[in-house]
């Protein structure tokens, strides 16, 4: 498990982590931490390795978070458990109740946690290049400032996720990105020919965040798509035909 230093807290009142893909009961292509319940998996796997990380973080099992993540700028709040395998569409999940551990589910793309240590509300989200492109991580502020929370007191970290040199895309898909703001080309490096180009999405993230008044936004330097050993990774999977690919988890609460 992996911590961020501006979401640490002394007080022990919200606790934290990014798993890896190391620690759990999952064997083959989905060895060993697979969390992803949309997975191939074995099932019951999957739910012992969800339990591990609940349990890692001090929370019950039956009070982990996660929800069917659909590639939207849509953030919800959790008051109360959901059932694990009836979980609503969203992308990301805030919440101020106590015991409830909410989580984002990742493999190359990105995870963010968020706190505001004062007012102990936390948020998890999944950005992916279209979630973070149509507002998932603005959404999940302004999630957590209806529960009370002030964007100057957020923090929030970056996790693990595909970093620019593994992410090779087109032109088309550069060209979202400069329609929506000319100014988006700083995060695009060439790539092996005049077709291809290379994002930066974690740094694209952190600018999505500051732009937003975020001013604590700490972004772990881990690739998923480079360090097979710790990370599951969705495009590692499609480069060797892999006919599935597991999910790694990054998690908060308040205890």
């Amino acid at each position: 498990m992996i911590e961020s230093r501006v979401l640490d807290d002394e007080s022990g009142a919200i606790r934290h982590g990014f798993f890896t893909r190391e620690g759990g009961v999952s064997e083959g292509l989905y060895a060993s931490l697979n969390v992803g319940l949309g997975s191939g998996d074995v099932q019951d796997r999957v739910r012992e390795n969800r339990a591990r990380v609940a349990r890692r973080l001090g929370a019950d099992p039956s009070r982990l978070l996660t929800v069917r993540q659909v590639h939207s700028p849509r953030a919800i709040v959790a008051e109360t458990p959901w059932p694990a395998d009836a979980p609503p569409e969203a992308d990301a999940i805030v919440t101020r109740t106590p015991g409830l551990a909410i989580g984002a589910l990742s493999a190359d793309c990105t995870p963010v946690l968020f706190a505001d240590h004062e007012a102990k509300i936390v948020g998890a989200a999944h950005a992916g290049w279209r979630g973070a492109l149509t507002g998932v991580l603005e959404a999940t502020i302004d999630a957590m400032e209806s529960l009370g929370a002030r964007t100057e007191r957020i923090r929030a970290a970056i996790g693990p996720t595909i970093g620019q040199a593994a992410y090779e895309v087109g032109r088309d898909f550069e060209a979202r990105f400069l329609d929506a703001d000319p100014a988006n080309a700083s995060f695009f490096i060439s790539g092996r020919d005049e077709a291809h180009v290379h994002f930066d999405l974690p740094g694209y993230c952190r600018k999505r965040l500051e732009s937003r008044g975020v001013v604590v936004a700490e972004l772990l330097p881990h690739c998923t798509c480079s360090d097979e050993s710790r990370f599951f990774s969705f495009r590692r999977s499609v480069h060797r035909s892999e006919p599935d690919y597991g999910r790694q988890i990054s998690a908060i609460l308040v205890m």
